[in-house]
């Protein structure tokens, strides 16, 4: 029994110790929102934040998790940085197909998270590795420059 902290509740999980996050959050917890894409950490559609910081909850084993807050994209809105960038995203028309979407606006969270106003090097850093197949990335860096200046 594994014993986890996500969008500020307690969840004690029976998986084993090297089950990917995304499997416990998905399968086992029904938080649908963090997506499956390529098992493998590079597309970031699986992007969840512990203490924090984004990681590819597909790549992540469960066990190794420990204390740490996870937060996915089902609360990322309850954050005042996650409200801005959904309410860009919104107001932007970001995203078409949406499917990359909760992992960009995971990653965008946490990019302004640790610099509240970033420079387009910043976004193109931050945003790197994560793919969308329906290439709004044009509207995903305005939607994070206009998240910046509220």
């Amino acid at each position: 029994m594994i014993t986890l902290r996500i969008n500020g509740q307690p969840y004690t999980v029976d998986a084993p110790e090297d089950m990917p996050l995304l499997w416990v959050l998905r399968d086992l917890l029904g938080l649908s929102g963090t997506k499956y894409a390529c098992g493998i950490g590079r597309c970031g559609a699986c992007a969840v934040h512990v203490d924090g910081k984004m990681a590819h909850s597909c790549t992540l084993p469960v066990g190794s998790v420990g204390k740490r807050a996870i937060t996915t994209i089902e609360a990322i809105g309850a954050t005042p940085n996650g409200a801005k960038v959904q309410q860009a995203w919104i107001d932007g028309e970001v995203a078409q197909c949406g499917y990359c979407q909760p992992g960009q606006i995971m990653s965008a969270t946490a990019l302004l998270n640790r610099t509240p106003h970033p420079s387009d090097a910043d976004i193109d850093e931050a945003m790197n590795g994560h793919i969308c197949r329906c290439g709004t990335y044009v509207r995903i860096r305005q939607a994070i420059k206009n998240a910046a200046k509220t």
